[in-house]
């Protein structure tokens, strides 16, 4: 059977790619703890810096 699926909010993406970005935490420390995959990480980056509005 397979495992559902952990649906994360806004506030977690942004909390795990500042940990990231700004604790510079590797990559493949977060996706272990999250149990992510590389590809969704560096998808909400992606995501993240196109929305980013700069001032």
């Amino acid at each position: 059977m397979r495992k559902k699926r952990k649906n994360y909010t806004s506030q977690e993406k942004v909390a795990i790619l500042k940990r990231h970005l700004v604790d510079q935490t590797p990559v493949s420390d977060l996706c272990d703890e999250y149990q992510l995959q590389p590809t969704v990480f560096y998808r909400w980056q992606k995501e993240f810096f196109e929305n980013v509005v700069v001032y």
